[in-house]
């Protein structure tokens, strides 16, 4: 009961819901499944902070199929960073 009183302002799932938020937990366990374990949690794998922050967003774009544009973009960064234009 001292659970439920301390964190009730996170419980409003009536709000959740009319935002049209996933308020399951078997959705959002799944999402956590396919996105974060399925590729840090690999045998011998062992990931820094850093490291695996980098890999779990290269892995929302890839799965979002936005990775044709993000590396677009990339390139141009990169470009841009090794060859900055003249001022």
């Amino acid at each position: 009961m001292a659970y439920l009183r301390r964190n009730r302002e996170r419980m409003r799932y009536d709000a959740y819901l009319r935002e049209g938020l996933p308020i399951a937990s078997g959705a959002v366990e799944g999402a956590c499944q396919h996105l974060v374990k399925d590729r840090l949690e690999r045998s011998g794998m062992r990931w820094s902070l850093a490291g695996a922050e980098a890999m779990l967003q290269m892995r929302a774009v890839y799965l979002s199929d936005d990775f044709e544009k993000y590396w677009a973009f990339h390139q141009q960064q990169d470009q841009l960073r090794l060859h900055p234009p003249a001022n």
